[in-house]
């Protein structure tokens, strides 16, 4: 390993990093290291799929986060505290991840978020101050790099300099020298000098640095396109502002193809030995660490003398005294119904899920008993005949010869990961959020939030943001050809088969091979299997960037709950909404599974709020 990427941005920084966590494995693979920090803007929530993708390619994640730093107090909002600086921070251990959580999750609170999720240096120093926690100075932008750039006093300087080492202690704070794009961007050449300078003056060791945005250089052009989506504006547009002086802080993006992840050879035409060894100390004070967990449900409060499983068992006698009335005792029915309910206990008890059934069945109690109709049951979960007893579901499985095994398979599990299961909560749209403060009055206000998800560009939406961003094709014509790219909900199984033939799959690329005369006046594939026709260019663009998020929204149905602070294991967000004040679990729903939150989906059906005002509509 001859130096590793410290400062390497994600699509998780939204409509400005566009590298998927694949690509940066698969890139880390062609220059030959196996080490690489994450280190989104004001976010940490692609650590578990950035942590998984590279484990799963025997290379080593590094967690960290560039935050965003306001100068005053981080709950004065006010325009003259407005200004932020960025602060890149690297988690060392464990420890030091909880404590990036707790960063994270404070710079979304109401009384701190102002345009943008921030946090202040006396907060940032009170968590430094533990000693888990590694940080470099910053590039432009930064505090430290502005102030280099702008004041020339080496005494400011050096003083500023040694401020941040107190903050994280000695050995955990580097001085960044970030050149890669230097022959571009003189204000970044100048600052690196300066830099190198208080290094220098003050003992602290400098470090080489990228900023990658991108994979490779030749993704650059597609990330102008996410640039352009945030702008809404054109390639065209954003280039004649530049001439004109506007738009500054978008040069180096749209006049360079530097901000990639730079190999070895590419960073040493810039670098000394030293700061690109030092990449490599910071790699090894870093312990490998796992972020992942077991499931981890709260601990569901049972009656007197009860435990989880005897409750369950409890209940299910219940119900089957309520609901197999007609089933004659001791007769071959009976044995039947009875052997399956005997045999699903044994597998949830095997696997500690009773609690799971006993939360979801108080929820849906809950429900009804506050007078609102519930679902009876859909997908696999009717399979299962423990949840028709104690009212989960209202279908009888064995009735209906429904297969147990597609609802829970518990050949999945192995001794250090159990899998959950899968019951979507139906309850009438008008309904959701008391179910939802419900759960918050029963496990705590910090143990229940729902979750973050993600619009993605796909394939009609993808093949317009590219058509848009170069400016000189109509909205007519852009219907015209998008109108032929299916949705995704209508071929599912032949995307699933392009992805297992091919590792990927694309909504464009399935056009194009599924409607060549509607698209051939645009594009088509030729017979050495490259994209031909006037507008090839757009459509490979559009293929590249399928499946980048670039939009955060609140998930319609997830909901997470924990036996203690969600922020524990969690980063907490600001919803996307004006005027929500509950945060988000910011890790997306398998994410949130895979750090050991329990999910469930509460669906709010608008259906069964009509069906709820059929008596009223009847009595007239």
């Amino acid at each position: 390993m001859t130096y590793v990427p410290l400062h390497v941005h994600s699509e998780y920084s939204l409509l400005d990093g566009l590298s998927q966590t694949s690509q940066i494995s698969r890139r880390l693979e062609d220059i030959e290291t196996d080490t690489c920090v994450l280190t989104d803007h004001g976010t940490v929530s692609g650590a578990v799929d950035f942590s998984k993708t590279l484990r799963n390619a025997s290379q080593k994640p590094i967690l960290g986060c560039e935050f965003y730093l306001c100068m005053g107090d981080a709950s004065e909002q006010s325009p003259e505290n407005r200004d932020l600086v960025h602060q890149v921070v690297i988690a060392k251990n464990l420890q030091g991840w909880k404590d990036l959580l707790r960063l994270v999750s404070q710079s979304n609170r109401t009384d701190q978020f102002y345009y943008k999720p921030r946090i202040d240096f006396d907060q940032l120093k009170a968590v430094a101050a533990n000693g888990n926690l590694i940080s470099f100075s910053g590039h432009l932008g930064s505090y430290l790099g502005n102030a280099a750039l702008e004041n020339s006093d080496d005494r400011f300087l050096s003083n500023a300099a040694l401020k941040l080492q107190d903050m994280f202690g000695r050995g955990n704070f580097f001085i960044e020298i970030q050149l890669i794009d230097s022959q571009n961007n003189e204000g970044a050449r100048i600052a690196a000098e300066r830099l190198r300078e208080i290094a220098v003056q003050t003992g602290i060791p400098p470090v080489a640095t990228p900023d990658a945005h991108y994979p490779t250089r030749e993704a650059a052009e597609d990330q102008r396109v996410l640039l352009c989506t945030s702008l809404k504006k054109t390639i065209g547009q954003v280039h004649r502002e530049l001439k004109e002086g506007k738009s500054r802080s978008l040069k180096s993006f749209f006049s360079s193809d530097n901000y990639h992840i730079p190999s070895y050879e590419e960073m040493s035409q810039f670098h000394t030995e030293e700061e690109l060894q030092n990449t490599i100390v910071i790699a090894n004070m870093c312990e490998s660490y796992d972020i992942l967990g077991a499931p981890n449900p709260p601990t569901f409060s049972c009656p007197a003398n009860y435990e989880a499983q005897s409750y369950l068992r409890h209940l299910c006698k219940i119900g089957w005294s309520q609901k197999m009335q007609h089933i004659e005792k001791n007769g071959a029915d009976f044995n039947r119904y009875g052997d399956r309910v005997q045999k699903e206990l044994q597998v949830f008890e095997e696997a500690g899920l009773s609690g799971y059934f006993l939360i979801v069945q108080d929820i849906l109690q809950f429900c009804r008993k506050e007078g609102y109709l519930t679902g009876p049951g859909r997908g696999s979960a009717a399979g299962c005949m423990v949840s028709y007893l104690i009212g989960i579901t209202q279908i009888d499985p064995l009735r209906h010869n429904l297969v147990f095994e597609r609802f829970y398979n518990a050949g999945r599990n192995t001794s250090g990961r159990i899998s959950m299961p899968d019951i979507d909560i139906d309850v009438p749209k008008v309904a959701r959020e008391k179910v939802i403060s419900y759960m918050k009055q029963k496990y705590g206000k910090d143990n229940v939030a729902q979750i973050v998800t993600y619009q993605t560009l796909q394939g009609r939406s993808g093949l317009k943001r590219v058509m848009q961003a170069r400016g000189n094709i109509s909205f007519a014509e852009q219907n015209d050809i998008t109108k032929h790219i299916m949705d995704e909900s209508k071929i599912a199984d032949e995307l699933q088969d392009m992805k297992e033939e091919l590792g990927e799959s694309s909504l464009t690329l399935w056009a194009l091979k599924n409607r060549k005369q509607q698209l051939k006046d645009w594009c088509e594939i030729g017979e050495d299997g490259k994209l031909e026709g006037k507008m090839s260019r757009i459509f490979e663009q559009a293929i590249r960037l399928e499946g980048t998020k670039i939009i955060q929204s609140k998930h319609a149905a997830g909901v997470v709950v924990s036996p203690s602070s969600i922020s524990e294991t969690c980063p907490m967000i600001k919803p996307a909404n004006k005027g929500e004040t509950d945060l988000l679990a910011g890790f997306e729903g398998p994410s949130c599974e895979d750090v050991g939150l329990l999910k469930l989906d509460v669906l709010g059906i608008r259906m069964l709020d009509k069906i709820m005002e059929v008596p009223d509509i009847l009595r007239g």
